[in-house]
């Protein structure tokens, strides 16, 4: 069977897979599944475009890290065929762990457990599976290789998975604000003492990415509608897990219904196959279908979340650079209790508040250091004459309330 496909991309064009290692990864139902995670989870109820998958992403990241590699030994960075494929391996996986509507669910569905945890897990999984052939992929993936660029490229402010995702995430949008010199950024690339670094010429388009990043958080990943419906849904799930520990079992797939009647934890995808399977079978689909069902659910909190998501009567979100008094959060607390006629407890599934915040640069990570003319390196924050990236440093921290939006009359 010839193995060294093609995929046509609507963002790069053709994207070859060079290496049977790489289709049989692809193949495999682990890396299947992304196909059935959007990779903007909830955006399209304000950019109806967004409905591009983590299987997209994935894919998109590991042409880019190709392109990446090919240029580096170009200028003649040390790079073997092992090595290659060992980061094309680490980067095509690096979301492998996303669960439904991607960042959406990460902390409330499971306990304390982000993606990444979740992709390392199945990265070694899928080890056995392929009989260590995936072992250098993971040093690299897990920042322990003795090629330290390698894992930059993989994960930093300045890899090719922020790459991805800020051009695909704006050609499927329609955000130009977001569009980056991607090829550019790559093309100035060169590696100094073990660290990825950027020619001077190519300062003007760090900027730009550093902009661009700034830009799709405000305008796309954290919009207020975006926001809002996400905060619904994740609502919607900590009233179905509530419901199900009271011994009121919910209408739900085999594989949600596993997160819903247990408390899982890191550890238990780590000891417990059987946590992983399950997982390996979620994805949209079971939690639309959930919403589905729970629109005719006798609780009237749940009932009330899911319609409003299904048909996209969306709450009211109020955001501020300054916290929201308690006297106003009480005052919608109880407007909702007399309202619906809840209780307490019950009200703050309707009613919430909390912060927000994003770094367009973040000073305290691997920094982005630009090689200058006399050879020396410069952090962007110092070597930029054109814009203030110390300010872009500074986090930007917002305030919301939301509730439904009958409460504000």
């Amino acid at each position: 069977m010839n193995k060294r496909k093609i995929f046509n991309d609507p963002v790069y064009g053709f994207i070859t897979i060079p290496h049977e290692l790489i289709f049989d990864i692809i193949e495999h139902p682990y890396f299947q599944r992304l196909r059935r995670i959007k990779q903007l989870g909830l955006s399209d109820y304000v950019y109806p475009g967004a409905i591009h998958t983590r299987f997209h992403h994935a894919l998109g990241a590991f042409y880019l890290m190709r392109k990446a590699l090919s240029i580096l030994k170009i200028k003649g960075v040390k790079i073997s065929e092992e090595e290659e494929l060992g980061a094309s391996i680490a980067i095509l996986l690096h979301d492998i762990g996303h669960g439904p509507f991607s960042h959406t669910l990460e902390h409330c569905l499971i306990d304390k457990v982000n993606h990444e945890d979740i992709s390392r897990i199945y990265m070694h999984r899928l080890n056995k599976h392929f009989k260590g052939k995936l072992s250098m992929a993971i040093d690299i993936f897990e920042g322990r290789y003795k090629k330290k660029f390698l894992h930059q490229l993989v994960s930093s402010q300045l890899d090719v998975d922020r790459l991805d995702y800020l051009t695909r995430d704006s050609f499927f949008t329609g955000v130009n604000e977001g569009a980056i010199a991607y090829e550019r950024i790559i093309e100035m690339m060169n590696v100094v003492k073990d660290e990825i670094v950027i020619e001077q010429k190519g300062i003007y388009s760090i900027e730009n990415f550093i902009v661009a990043r700034r830009l799709m958080y405000w305008q796309v990943y954290l919009h207020k509608t975006v926001l809002c419906v996400e905060l619904m849904v994740v609502k919607a799930i900590e009233r179905a897990k509530y419901l199900t520990e009271q011994g009121k079992p919910l209408e739900a797939s085999p594989a949600l219904a596993y997160f819903l009647q247990h408390k899982v934890r890191l550890k238990d995808f780590e000891t417990n196959p059987e946590v992983l399977e399950h997982y390996s079978q979620l994805d949209d689909v079971d939690l639309f279908s959930a919403l589905k069902y729970w629109q005719h659910s006798s609780d009237k909190v749940l009932r009330m979340l899911c319609e409003s998501i299904l048909h996209r009567k969306l709450f009211k979100i109020e955001i501020s650079n300054k916290a929201f008094s308690d006297t106003k959060i009480r005052h919608l607390h109880k407007r909702a209790m007399e309202e619906y006629k809840l209780s307490e407890a019950e009200s703050n599934y309707l009613v919430f508040s909390d912060t927000t915040s994003n770094f367009a640069y973040n000073p305290k990570e691997s920094k982005i250091h630009i090689l200058n003319n006399q050879g020396k390196l410069q952090d962007i924050a110092t070597a930029s004459d054109q814009l203030n990236i110390s300010m872009l440093s500074v986090p930007v921290v917002k305030h919301y309330v939301f509730y439904p939006k009958n409460l504000s009359q």
